[in-house]
């Protein structure tokens, strides 16, 4: 795929990172030449230096045979008039723009073919803002993931010491649960290194195991895994930018925020738009201010400004104060493998967690969802099956039969669709309803067109047979 990428800056770096490593005839546009230089450098790609909304430089990009846009500069702007031009003028059939403001996410009819012609509107912030807020509802893990419209999740979580399934065969995670409830340990790593999850597979105390299950039956699962943490009460975000402001706002009816900024206009501005978190005007690494402000009662500390070496200087201070846990963005890659598991309990990579939402739209084939795992190393994908036993490789057949790459393993599928069910209750006994049959994946599972198939791939470079696998014949085409 021929795929032109409009600024180079933290996002669209990362995105031509993980399309040359898929073997994308990837060209990168910014008027930033330095920056240029060291892609250029790092990764097999064209560099066009200029501005991206110019008709000249989207020609010497290559936009007329181009296959998708890709607009991530700062600029919303920028990015609109690029898709624009590059729909209008260049037949360029795929758009994706990054957008910031809420006005153009709002009205669907702004990005119409009539209008700016963006197929895909990609908010980065408000991706990091609902990343985050799944690990406020999940204290024990490090990372939850959603697939199918919210019905399944993905969670990571290391074992630990007597915990009922350490020490023992993951096929016995299957006595522990009532009869209604199954799960599946889609992957396991040891040391930095994947373990595949067989039924003898052996879980040891401190391994990262990624547990797929049902949204409603996540939960009681995980605690076969793992001591349950409180659940978080209050929380201390360092830095009111636009994701600790999207996170504040998201939180501040359900949490007792305090938000922490050091900047006095950007202070006053959140004080009007915030209704009920405590705006601190001050600094983050200042300990006197953090002891003043009770770090110690806090359950959860963000570390958000835009400077990772603030972020993990925040963040290690508020952990040696008391806070009982300290998640940061860590844009810098070898920081976040640095960091984490010490005083900083979870890095965030605000590109790596962007990323798999523009890898879904690149990907051959009907792909749901991507989520990009292990920074990168790793891959988690939906899947929708098309065809017929005739025209397809895997329609009507059991998975234990199918010659999936090693490495891979099928976790889930999901079908039915059209149909709801009724999952739970609420508080005041309302009907929880979703959508769709959650078919927890063994070897004996028949795959059915139509169906969602959530499939985790320890290695990335497996992603490609996998893809392969669920391709259609051209005569059902």
């Amino acid at each position: 795929m021929k795929v032109i990428i409009l600024g180079a800056g933290q996002v669209g770096a990362s995105v031509a990172e993980g399309l040359v490593s898929e073997e994308n005839d990837i060209t990168i546009v910014d008027s930033d030449g330095a920056r240029l230089a060291q892609l250029q450098d790092r990764l097999d790609l064209r560099t066009v230096l200029g501005n991206g909304a110019s008709p000249s430089v989207m020609r010497e990009a290559g936009g007329e045979d181009a296959d998708m846009l890709i607009a991530v500069t700062q600029s919303d702007q920028t990015n609109l008039v690029a898709c624009k031009l590059a729909h209008s003028v260049f037949n360029v059939p795929t758009r994706i723009a990054r957008l910031r403001s809420r006005e153009f996410l709002e009205d669907a009819s702004l990005l119409s073919p009539e209008n700016f012609a963006v197929d895909f509107a990609l908010c980065p912030e408000q991706v990091i803002t609902d990343y985050i807020s799944r690990l406020i509802e999940f204290p024990e893990a490090l990372q939850v993931l959603s697939f199918a419209g919210g019905r399944v999740n993905l969670v990571a979580v290391h074992a630990y010491e007597g915990g009922l399934l350490v020490g023992k065969p993951i096929k016995y995670m299957r006595e522990l649960l009532p009869p209604d409830m199954d799960a599946r340990i889609a992957a396991i790593f040891r040391r930095d290194q994947p373990v595949f999850p067989a039924g003898d597979t052996v879980v040891e105390a401190g391994d990262e195991v990624f547990l797929l299950a049902a949204a409603e039956h996540i939960r009681p699962v995980l605690r076969q895994l793992r001591r349950m943490m409180n659940p978080v009460e209050r929380i201390m975000i360092a830095g009111g930018g636009n994701i600790g402001l999207r996170l504040a706002r998201a939180l501040e009816k359900r949490y007792e925020i305090k938000l922490v900024e050091g900047r006095k206009e950007r202070a006053d501005f959140l004080a009007g738009e915030l209704d009920n978190t405590l705006i601190l005007f001050g600094d983050a690494t200042d300990e006197e201010l953090l002891e003043q402000e009770n770090i110690r009662d806090m359950d959860l500390f963000l570390a958000l400004t835009n400077d990772d070496e603030d972020n993990i200087m925040s963040g290690s201070l508020a952990k040696r104060l008391g806070c009982k846990r300290v998640v940061a963005l860590i844009n810098r890659r070898a920081y976040a493998e640095m960091i984490e598991g010490g005083p900083i309990d979870i890095g965030i990579s605000p590109a790596q967690v962007s990323i798999g939402t523009l890898l879904a739209h690149v990907r051959q084939g009907d792909v749901a969802e991507v989520h990009s795992l292990r920074r990168g190393a790793a891959e988690a994908l939906e899947l929708v099956v098309h065809g017929n036993s005739a025209t397809s490789k895997i329609v009507g057949r059991r998975i234990g039969d199918i010659d999936w790459p090693h490495g891979v393993t099928v976790a889930a599928l999901v079908r039915h669709f059209d149909r709801a069910a009724i999952v739970g209750r609420t508080d005041d006994w309302t009907s929880i309803t979703r959508f769709g049959e959650v078919v927890i994946a063994h070897h004996d599972t028949v795959i059915e067109a139509g169906d969602h198939v959530i499939v985790f791939c320890t290695r990335k470079k497996l992603v490609k047979k996998v893809e392969k696998l669920f391709q259609v014949g051209f005569h059902f085409l």
